[in-house]
């Protein structure tokens, strides 16, 4: 890595973490003042009913933190007529900020009906559908996406031709949606993507992928910065705002890399967490009203368990980073 490789990614972090402090300094009064409180599921943990009325939507200020830094390096790349390395982490983050406008629509809603549900899950499922397929289109006119995808500990590829398409619809819905489920316990999302935005950063840095650097560098700068808000006891939780974004990003990288599955090997904590959803569901109605957790998704088991939630986000964090390293011997 080149010296102005390294410069531009220190100086990328930097700016995305001061933006997101900044912003969410700003945001949170405004959100107080408009009464933007997170209601509480009555099923949950009981002692969660005491964070009801804590300012939601918060996912607003690392957006703007990561568009702010990423405006500023677009003007930077125009000026010394470099411009054209800036499409794949625009393209990026177009997709997070439509994953983003969705959940801003479910949280808004929620925040109307003064209630914990939004859209109905049809309603969030199929705009999503929309956004991935946005996604992909623009992926492949302007990047020329394959169809094929590299298969993780292997220097092979799997060519998928039209089943490619469907396939990724479901990665790309099923990942953000994964994220949205881990979203659960303070701090507990911004951290575990913390551990993910390092990965992207090493990750890039060994391939020699400028591109997935700066991915990881604004995204680890923006929640990194949320999390001097965000950690136990929360001042402001993201939403599905932040939480839908953060997920557009994460699975984007994977389909623009054509590495989905290193992706999602990196991503194991958030697949255990909807895999828990799905069996809970599944043993539930198989065994006439039996719960296999005491809670789902996962990281509620361990709370009713007698866990901390300092203690629920430092485990799932060292998992997070333990999936990452494995991720890496599989590049």
């Amino acid at each position: 890595m080149n010296s102005t490789v390294f410069y531009t990614v220190v100086a990328l972090f930097l700016v995305s973490f001061l933006l997101t402090v900044t912003f969410s300094r700003v945001l949170i009064p405004v959100l107080r003042r408009h009464r933007a409180g997170q209601p509480i599921l009555e099923i949950g943990p009981s002692w969660h009913l005491t964070k009801a009325g804590t300012p939601t939507m918060g996912g607003l200020a690392f957006i703007g933190g990561i568009c702010g830094a990423l405006v500023l390096y677009a003007l930077y790349l125009l000026w010394i007529g470099e411009n054209h390395t800036m499409r794949a982490p625009a393209l990026v983050f177009v997709y997070a900020i439509l994953c983003g406008a969705i959940g801003f629509f479910d949280d808004y809603r929620k925040l109307v009906k003064r209630e914990n549900e939004g859209l109905t899950a049809a309603q969030k499922y199929l705009l999503q559908l929309l956004a991935a397929a946005i996604f992909l289109f623009l992926s492949r006119m302007l990047l020329d996406i394959d169809t094929a995808i590299l298969l993780p500990f292997t220097d092979k590829t799997l060519e998928l031709g039209i089943f490619y398409y469907p396939l990724a619809l479901l990665y790309l819905t099923g990942l953000v949606n994964a994220l949205n489920l881990t979203d659960g316990v303070d701090g507990l999302l911004s951290s575990t993507v913390a551990v993910l935005a390092a990965f992207f950063l090493l990750w890039g840095y060994s391939e020699g992928q400028e591109a997935v650097m700066i991915v990881g560098a604004l995204l680890l700068g923006a929640v990194l910065g949320f999390l001097c808000f965000n950690a136990h006891p929360a001042k402001v939780f993201m939403g599905d705002t932040g939480s839908l974004f953060l997920g557009g990003v994460v699975s984007a990288v994977g389909i623009l890399t054509e590495h989905p599955l290193l992706v999602l090997i990196s991503c194991g904590v958030f697949v255990i967490e909807t895999v828990s959803v799905m069996l809970q569901v599944i043993w539930f109605k198989v065994t006439g009203g039996k719960r296999l957790f005491r809670m789902a998704p996962l990281h509620h088991h361990f709370e009713k368990g007698g866990w901390s939630e300092w203690r629920v986000v430092g485990t799932f964090s060292l998992a997070g980073a333990l999936f990452a390293a494995l991720a890496l011997l599989g590049r």
